[in-house]
């Protein structure tokens, strides 16, 4: 495949997936903000409306509002930049699922500073999965994006390390 054309299909497949972020919490913000959370599948899966000022799990929360800004919106903005830069200069040494994987880590990534900047460190979550008391913290489609990159770059390094997966054939699959 040509570089351009892989370029092209990278941004175009991050603006997608910003998008589906960015759709997902307006969804979010007008269906469930003042509502009641839905609870599906026998409550394993449950929607509810969250706003969180801090990382992951509300870590960092408490930090005064110019720490915050500075430790987790700009500082993760150039981090998300320099591996773009990363991913542009090394293209040609990726196969599509790599590329994929790096292209759901940068959207992922931006969706989450988006909300930060726009709307005061508030980042919209509304998703949560469990059984029981067993459960996760709720997220959003950003953070699904950066879970699901990191683990399929965990699974294309290690497979080819170790030959259980042979990363070209995954890629010729997608």
């Amino acid at each position: 495949m040509k570089t351009w054309v892989k370029i092209l299909l990278f941004c175009i497949g991050c603006l997608l997936l910003i998008s589906a972020d960015r759709v997902t919490k307006q969804l979010a913000k007008e269906h469930l903000m003042f509502s009641q959370p839905r609870s599906y599948f026998h409550d394993t899966f449950r929607f509810e409306y969250a706003e969180n000022t801090g990382a992951a799990l509300s870590f960092g929360d408490e930090l005064p509002k110019t720490a915050s800004f500075w430790l987790l919106s700009m500082v993760p903005l150039v981090v998300l930049a320099v591996f773009f830069g990363y991913v542009m200069k090394h293209l040609n040494r990726f196969g599509n699922f790599k590329l994929f994987c790096f292209a759901l880590i940068i959207a992922g990534g931006v969706g989450n500073v988006i909300d930060r900047i726009i709307y005061d460190r508030r980042v919209t979550d509304f998703m949560n999965m469990g059984i029981g008391d067993l459960r996760t913290g709720i997220f959003n489609v950003a953070d699904v994006c950066i879970t699901a990159g990191v683990i399929g770059l965990f699974i294309a390094y290690t497979s080819k390390n170790k030959g259980l997966i042979r990363p070209d054939n995954v890629e010729d699959a997608l």
